[in-house]
């Protein structure tokens, strides 16, 4: 088969993992950098040009979005879907994906388990949507954020306050959620690869951090989820409609609480913290739909 990955640099660990597990199984891989396709809109024959050259033969894609460029680069994904290739990840799911007010309104209207989460359209009462959530700490989310980026815990209501005000002032539209004392800054993130959970990982934060991710400096481990970790893990995939995706989940005293569910989700963690080969899943994953 030819397999196109769409990303945007060749040298990114999960684009290399990708190309080396799909030439293993014997695939043509090219890496295409989706924010420099251009598509040619037409009834009969939709098509996308890259470089130069018509994009012929395509047999399946797999999308490495980043969030910057998510507008272009689930128009190049629907492009490819028009012209009937398979993706790995469906341009409409990518959109929910990255949506994460959208997001936490599926997954709660599914029936997961979420931290209270409140969203307001540059409120003045700071006070009743603090207490909303349980009161300080809190966490403050900027709705564009990613890899923890426009995270901040405020430990305090005054500091709470005053980062909401802030926020507002600049027109940044946020979430606020509880804080989930008894995760003691670490959470599970579990990979789901056409509706099987094919690697998990606790992450934890570093000293003084709260962020667990690992690029703030967070570490990783393998991890074995319970029966109820593995089950919200499923649904929430399902629900997202996503065939690849990183489901982010805390621990609690009231059972799994997902954070988010990443479309995208890097490979580097994941393969080096289980040992798993989590690229030989998705590139199987196509074959099954090729």
């Amino acid at each position: 088969m030819k397999i196109v990955v769409l990303s945007r640099n060749a040298h990114l660990y999960s684009t290399e993992r990708l190309i080396e597990a799909g030439k293993q199984r014997g695939h043509d891989m090219q890496i295409v950098d989706h924010s420099k396709c251009d598509l040619v809109i037409e009834k009969k024959k939709p098509s996308v040009i890259f470089r130069g050259n018509h994009l012929e033969g395509v047999d399946a894609v797999i999308p490495r979005i980043g969030a910057s460029v998510t507008f272009y680069g689930t128009a190049v994904v629907r492009q490819f879907e028009m012209m009937k290739v398979f993706t790995a990840v469906e341009s409409q799911a990518l959109v929910r994906s990255r949506d994460k007010l959208r997001s936490l309104q599926i997954l709660s209207r599914a029936g997961l388990g979420l931290p209270k989460t409140v969203f307001t359209n540059y409120s003045r009462n700071v006070k009743d949507i603090i207490d909303s959530v349980g009161g300080a700490p809190v966490v403050i989310k900027l709705l564009e954020g990613t890899q923890g980026l426009g995270v901040v815990l405020a430990e305090t209501e005054n500091a709470a306050e005053s980062v909401i005000e802030a926020f507002n002032g600049l027109k940044a539209r946020v979430i606020i959620q509880e804080f989930i004392k008894e995760a003691k800054g670490s959470d599970i993130r579990a990979f789901v690869v056409d509706g099987v959970v094919v690697g998990a990982m606790k992450r934890q934060a570093k000293k003084g951090e709260f962020r667990s991710n690992l690029h703030r400096g967070g570490s990783a481990e393998v991890y074995q989820l319970s029966e109820d970790e593995e089950n919200a893990a499923l649904k929430a995939a399902r629900v997202m409609g996503l065939g690849v995706a990183g489901v982010d989940m805390l621990p609690s005293e009231h059972g799994p609480l997902i954070l988010e569910v990443n479309s995208s989700p890097g490979l580097e963690g994941i393969e080096e913290a289980t040992g798993t080969d989590i690229a030989r899943s998705i590139i199987r994953y196509v074959e099954r739909n090729v």
